[in-house]
């Protein structure tokens, strides 16, 4: 059974059709990551998910049944447009926000102790939000979706405004989310941040579900016989009836390639074939990026 399912979702905007007979399943326990260009429909989703607008067709199963209104305080949000008080100050909207999904204002304060701790901005606390920088802005927003302990938490581009270090330590919570048994979707144009922490896919494009699945399954389907070798000799021996030579460079005692095998020839027998004419320092088969995935998968339904 699927923890969160969006079965045959319709929206219709005026004369915009933002999804059109859109499903998807989340499994309990995992990061399902939900990808698309700009337009393609993914807010809208986020938003029938959490019962900001309900669809005109399809609906949502949640834990085994039909959303609920009540379901909203087991779910956490970080929308892409942040929604924080500049004027207000943080401790003090942190433990409203925290009111609003069902925790009493002492348990508010133990709990977003911790968090405010962990993320080093314990003194920031009795200042308004306005004096803070974008990224740690977007850590309060963070805490905040998470601090109720959801069981679906739900984040729209959470690495907006982050520098590297800080988008890392976003990363580690949120593996650590899922580790503790929390059910996370997540919507992001950064393909790298999606090959590191999501166990399946959906893409979305114009409205439709383009592809989806398990992301090192996608990796393997998209495949296209290229491997990366490394010998101890000057050069690579050509192989026409074999492989092709990509790229060849020479980096001190070795020389780095990429070859694209026949796809005739086993794998078997292109590493047999190379090994009887060089000294292999290694040999491995290169999958494509997310990266690299997402435009094929985009520009294909362009062309």
């Amino acid at each position: 059974m699927f923890f969160v399912e969006a079965n045959n979702i319709v929206k219709q905007f005026a004369n915009h059709r933002a999804l059109d007979r859109v499903s998807i399943q989340v499994q309990k326990g995992r990061i399902f990551g939900l990808l698309g260009p700009n337009g393609a429909g993914k807010t809208t989703l986020i938003r029938i998910i959490n019962r900001i607008t309900a669809p005109d067709e399809g609906r949502i199963i949640f834990d085994g049944r039909p959303l609920q209104p009540t379901d909203i305080f087991r779910i956490g949000y970080l929308p892409e447009e942040r929604g924080l008080y500049k004027k207000m100050k943080v401790g003090e909207q942190a433990v409203y926000f925290a009111q609003l999904k069902g925790l009493t204002a002492n348990e508010a304060r133990k709990r977003l102790y911790v968090w405010f701790e962990k993320f080093d901005i314990m003194p920031w606390w009795n200042r308004k939000l306005e004096e803070l920088s974008k990224g740690m802005q977007q850590k309060i927003q963070f805490i905040i979706t998470v601090v109720h302990r959801p069981d679906l938490l739900i984040f729209d581009e959470p690495f907006s405004g982050f520098d590297p270090v800080n988008a890392e330590l976003l990363k580690n919570e949120m593996i650590a989310l899922k580790n503790a048994g929390h059910t996370l979707i997540f919507s992001t144009h950064n393909m790298a941040s999606v090959e590191e922490i999501c166990d399946e896919i959906v893409l979305i494009n114009k409205a439709k579900v383009v592809l989806s699945g398990n992301v090192g399954e996608i990796r393997t389907q998209f495949k296209n016989n290229t491997f990366r070798l490394c010998i101890t000799d000057d050069r690579i021996e050509p192989q026409p009836d074999c492989f092709s030579i990509l790229s060849e460079e020479k980096k001190g005692i070795y020389t780095e390639a990429r070859i694209q095998k026949e796809a005739r020839i086993s794998n078997s027998a292109l590493l047999s074939a190379l090994a009887q004419k060089h000294n292999i320092h290694s040999f491995a088969e290169e999958l494509p990026s997310m990266n690299d995935i997402f435009i094929k998968s985009i520009m294909t339904l362009h062309y």
